[in-house]
């Protein structure tokens, strides 16, 4: 089936003398061309299910197509179903963003349904914490919007913060760069060309002429480029319209600078650092020059990467020049709190010429060193079982590293469980203060904020009574829980509140809206 030449003696005004319908547009006629084709092909091949075809290749995408199978104009067909099928992705992607910050700005516009209603319009108010109106006004504002976010984090399973970025990403498309924010609702552009501008954009000082040209600037380029190559003419882009100096850039970039871990597979984790250009590259100058000093070893086997990362990990864990150092023998138990990580103090060339794992920590440790909670199952420990141990805000690690970090360990807890279920068995508390033993029973029985999708450790967590102390709530491991400081205000300042299922014990959280939520299970 051939797709129909574009009309060019249309009518003008482009209507239906019979009923007054606008004429479709030449792209319309096209888009449905190629859906008619689409639907030929599975016609001529299924004539019970004109859908086959398309089925058979979706389901099957390793099928060949050569010419004995399908012609040139099917298979066009079938790609041009998928470019709409793109298309269509990427307005539902704008969509999405616009939708989001438009619950964020409503939010901020009345409070109300997600705080409750204003206690200053009361002539007698007074607030208890001694703040003024203004500011009780803009807490609410800051909380609802908290609310509002966290309402969509679980229902669209993201996290807030995920939630609040593409709400930015979109507002500051609307704003700041109109063209581009029209090319991407119309699905002519990917949202991976929209995030890298909005990231860009955010940055530009408030200045019209300036968003104006790097608006233009973007817009041409965004539908013909690919991400990466787009992402290179963006930012050359913006530094050209950038009306402020580079000094003063770097002086605010420099604020964000910080460090955190990701977790990988199989026992690994990624170390991530944002600095300077200058020490970055100072501190990666460094580590280059002692992993090729070890390199220069005749038997050394480790590669020039694995060596750099050992240097690193080496340095970064040393002790302190002068740190009085003691001897730890290694006590059995079922949890530990060892100091150090499964990497030894900076070691002579020739020592680390001859091994090709990364050195395990010396059994002498700094009393500051940081301290590492790993989990262990005591048959594990003894040799007699093989349940994996955890660590503390990663996960499962082996358990080569977890018996050497047992013989490390300074201290240890016991943790009591059922013997059958294995569940943690209560401990009961009579004040309202939680004591240490019990908080780092919780760490083990909760480990994380209890608020769905938040992934906030518990040691960073506020522990909060579900049932109010004054209300007759039991300081105890079945009426406390972990909620990080977010959570925590939002659970007592908002429309968000947790109950405990009487007979199984299990926390559900309600939403301002009314809808309920379930805690997520633990992550290890």
């Amino acid at each position: 089936m051939d797709a129909a030449a574009p009309l060019t003696d249309r009518p003008s005004p482009a209507v239906r003398a019979c009923d007054g319908v606008p004429w479709p547009a030449d792209e319309e006629l096209d888009d449905e061309a190629a859906w008619a084709r689409l639907l030929d092909l599975g016609a001529a091949g299924h004539a019970d299910d004109p859908f086959a075809a398309a089925e058979h290749f979706a389901d099957d995408p390793g099928t060949p197509f050569d010419g004995a199978s399908v012609s040139v104009s099917d298979l066009d067909a079938v790609l041009g179903h998928l470019e709409l099928i793109a298309a269509e992705r990427r307005r539902l992607a704008a969509e999405e963003g616009r939708l989001i910050a438009t619950v964020l700005r409503d939010a901020a516009a009345d409070p109300t349904p997600w705080v409750g209603p204003d206690p200053t319009l009361d002539p007698a108010w007074d607030d208890s914490r001694g703040r003024t109106l203004g500011a009780v006004r803009r807490d609410r504002i800051d909380l609802a919007q908290r609310a509002a976010a966290a309402e969509m984090a679980v229902r669209l399973r993201l996290s807030e913060q995920t939630i609040r970025t593409r709400a930015a990403h979109a507002e500051v498309l609307q704003e700041r760069c109109p063209r581009l924010w029209a090319e991407f609702a119309n699905g002519n552009t990917s949202d991976r060309h929209a995030v890298e501008v909005a990231r860009l954009a955010t940055t530009l000082p408030h200045d019209d002429t300036a968003w104006s040209a790097f608006d233009d600037g973007v817009t041409d380029t965004a539908t013909t480029l690919t991400p990466t190559k787009f992402a290179i003419a963006a930012r050359a882009l913006r530094e050209r319209v950038h009306a402020e100096s580079i000094d003063a850039r770097h002086r605010r970039a420099a604020r964000d600078r910080g460090v955190w871990m990701t977790p990988e597979l199989d026992g690994m984790a990624s170390l991530n650092a944002l600095l300077p250009a200058e020490r970055a590259r100072s501190i990666l100058a460094r580590l280059d020059r002692a992993a090729r000093h070890l390199r220069a070893a005749p038997d050394e086997e480790r590669t020039l990467a694995q060596l750099r990362a050992d240097v690193l990990a080496d340095l970064a864990t040393a002790p302190a020049p002068g740190a009085a150092m003691t001897d730890v023998p290694p006590t059995p138990a079922s949890r530990g709190e060892s100091a150090g990580d499964p990497s030894s103090p900076p070691a002579q060339p020739r020592e680390a010429a001859r091994r090709d794992e990364p050195a395990p920590a010396a059994a002498r440790t700094s009393p500051s060193a940081p301290t590492v909670v790993v989990t262990i199952p005591v048959l594990t420990l003894l040799g007699a079982g093989h349940d994996p141990a955890t660590l503390e805000g990663y996960g499962p690690i082996d358990l080569d590293t977890a018996r050497r970090l047992a013989g490390e360990a300074r201290s240890w807890i016991r943790l009591l469980t059922h013997p059958v279920t294995g569940a943690p068995l209560v401990l009961d508390r009579q004040t309202y203060r939680v004591p240490a033993a019990l908080r780092r029973w919780l760490g083990v029985t909760s480990p994380t904020c209890i608020f769905p999708g938040c992934n906030r450790v518990a040691r960073d967590c506020d522990l909060d009574h579900l049932t109010a102390w004054a209300d007759g709530g039991a300081t105890n491991a079945d009426n406390l829980a972990p909620e990080c400081r977010h959570h925590h205000r939002l659970r007592h300042e908002t429309g968000w509140t947790p109950a405990v299922d009487p007979v199984t014990g299990d926390v559900r959280w309600t939403s301002p809206l009314g809808s309920t939520y379930d805690t997520d299970p633990p992550p290890f």
